[in-house]
């Protein structure tokens, strides 16, 4: 089992920047992938980022590149996303999601069994 719950959400003018966090509850001593996902109203859920929470290793998609960091508090486990230089486009429910184990090459919905509820991100022009 695992719990998780996003926060951090709001409104922010394009080229700010906005942190959300994901405290999650797992079982102790737990390896996970981690990632964050996020859907836009009308269109398919998008992967974000993902990280391990042991080794790190993160990888984002190419729309938020250089823009976007993901990271990791183990101590508090907590996950992190900090968005620089927003754009509309970034504008959607956010969510975290996690599954134990390592993560894979790639950042796929139906490679995390445990998600958040979300949080709004709203980016204006």
């Amino acid at each position: 089992q695992a719990h998780l719950l996003e926060s951090g959400g709001g409104s922010v003018q394009a080229g700010g920047s906005m942190r959300l966090s994901c405290a999650y509850n797992t079982l102790l001593n737990s390896r996970l992938c981690m990632a964050w996902f996020r859907q836009a109203p009308g269109k398919e859920q998008e992967a974000v980022a993902r990280i391990n929470t042991d080794t790190g290793n993160p990888i984002f998609a190419d729309s938020v590149k250089g823009r976007f960091t993901i990271s990791r508090d183990n101590a508090d486990k907590t996950l992190y996303l900090q968005m620089d230089n927003l754009k509309p486009e970034d504008t959607a429910m956010y969510y975290c999601a996690a599954e134990y184990g390592y993560c894979g090459l790639g950042i796929r919905v139906r490679d995390f069994t445990y998600w958040g509820q979300g949080t709004q991100v709203t980016v204006s022009s």
